[in-house]
């Protein structure tokens, strides 16, 4: 039996006159092999907008439901008919909504329209940056890792334990009386 020993180089010499995609595989194969960062780009997505040229997501976060519409703009952002700091008085939450435009850096480019519905100000401010993200997403394709990577397109999934019977809470016990 004869040993007749290939390397991945000799296979690409074989493909050469053969199919493209095998050649490339060969080449990439070898770049690996020579520890050269082979970068594969994953296919863009389309970009969603509607008749009026906005994009629209929903957000949620707690019990509360955003849906967001963005479009290119000066900036301001509207959450239930008022404007962002009047809706939001803690500047935390307001640096919170703000977020997505940070980390894609398209500060002041985009006017939000909002509506929000249930939980407190804290999980609406989280809904209306979960509805951001991925309007934004929608409407530059091209922000979506970056958008993706700070963790804002991931629903946070947490949310308040239900109450057991038997229990004051959902864990708390009743106060034990000795007497």
């Amino acid at each position: 039996m004869t040993d007749n020993r290939q390397s991945l180089s000799d296979l690409g010499s074989l493909t050469q006159g053969g199919d493209a995609p095998a050649a490339a595989a060969a080449t990439s194969a070898d770049a690996y092999l020579s520890g050269a960062e082979v970068v594969e780009t994953a296919p863009l997505r389309q970009q969603e907008l509607d008749k009026f040229g906005r994009a629209y997501a929903t957000g949620r976060r707690k019990d509360a439901v955003a849906r967001v519409w963005l479009k290119p703009g000066s900036g301001k952002i509207t959450i239930n008919g008022r404007d962002q700091e009047v809706y939001f008085a803690r500047p935390t939450l307001r640096l919170v909504i703000n977020q997505p435009f940070g980390v894609a850096e398209r500060e002041g480019q985009y006017d939000v329209v909002c509506t929000v519905k249930g939980g407190g100000l804290s999980g609406q401010a989280g809904a209306v940056k979960h509805g951001i993200a991925q309007a934004l997403s929608k409407y530059e394709p091209k922000l979506r890792t970056s958008v993706k990577q700070a963790g804002f397109l991931t629903r946070d999934s947490r949310t308040v334990e239900r109450k057991k019977y038997g229990k004051a809470k959902a864990r708390r016990s009743f106060q034990f009386s000795k007497r």
